[in-house]
C-alpha cells in the first residue's frame, strides 16, 4: 500500500493549491488530510469518508477556505487550498485508515504519504 502525495509548492498570501493524494494497493473508506509545521506537533486538516454521502470533516482553521474532495475511480483524494495564509505554511501528508469511523487523531490512521511542503509568504 502506497500515498503518494503531490500539488505542494510556494504562493503568495491569498492564493491557491490543489494537493492530491493517490492511493495505491487498495481502496480506504477515510482519507485524510494533516499538517505539520516547523516545531509544532502534526495537527488534522481534513477528513473526507467513503460511501454515497462522502461526508467531509475540517478543522476550524480551514473550514470555508479548504476542501476535501475524493475521486473514487482514480483512488484519490484531493485537498483544494484557498486564501492561503502564511500560517498554513506546513508540510502536507495524506493518510488513510481501515476503520470506517474518521478520526481526527494521527494516530488513528494507519498509512501515510511522503508529504509535500506548502510555503505561503506574505
Amino acid at each position: 500500500v502506497q500515498l503518494q502525495a503531490s500539488g505542494g509548492g510556494l504562493v503568495q498570501a491569498g492564493d491557491s493549491l490543489r494537493l492530491s493524494c493517490a492511493a495505491s494497493g487498495r481502496a480506504f473508506y477515510v482519507m485524510a488530510w494533516f499538517r505539520q509545521a516547523p516545531g509544532k506537533e502534526r495537527e488534522f486538516v481534513a477528513a473526507i469518508a467513503g460511501g454515497s454521502a462522502g461526508s467531509t470533516y475540517y478543522a476550524d482553521s480551514v473550514k470555508g477556505r479548504f476542501t476535501v474532495s475524493r475521486d473514487n475511480a482514480k483512488n484519490t483524494v484531493y485537498l483544494q487550498m484557498n486564501s492561503l495564509k502564511p500560517e498554513d505554511t506546513a508540510v502536507y501528508y495524506c493518510a488513510a485508515r481501515i476503520s470506517t469511523v474518521v478520526h481526527r487523531s494521527p494516530n488513528s490512521y494507519n498509512y501515510w504519504g511522503q508529504g509535500t511542503l506548502v510555503t505561503v509568504s506574505s
